[in-house]
């Protein structure tokens, strides 16, 4: 019945910048449908659709959305650069089962994401 993930919305203040901050950091371009007043922008990542939607403080807070955890190779050497790209800690990072090492991070624009590699 479920083929996997196709979309992971995000809810955020600015969604075209924070689509952009993304789209720089993942090297991918970044699509915007203007919609009236409303913007929806997204970023496509293999068979993902990263989307950033305008956050509404009833139906959906910034912030409010799941957290995605990207697989990465080096939690340490993301982080960092993550970090130095305006980035702020959240959680971790932390060694968990023995083979795997994840953290936390806020993004510029409010949205926690995580990062999971190898210990």
């Amino acid at each position: 019945m479920f083929r996997g993930v196709r979309t992971v919305m995000v809810f955020a203040d600015d969604p075209e910048a924070s689509a952009r901050w993304w789209a720089d950091t993942l090297d991918a371009p970044v699509h915007v449908d203007h919609d009236g007043a409303s913007v929806y922008a997204w970023v496509d990542v293999g068979e993902i659709e990263l989307g950033f939607h305008p956050a509404d403080a009833t139906r959906n807070p910034r912030g409010g959305s799941p957290v995605v955890y990207w697989s990465v190779e080096s939690v340490d050497t993301v982080r960092s650069d993550l970090l130095d790209k305006g980035c702020t800690h959240h959680r971790g990072p932390l060694d968990i089962d023995g083979d795997r090492r994840i953290c936390q991070l806020v993004d510029p624009f409010g949205t926690v994401f995580g990062l999971d590699g190898p210990v």
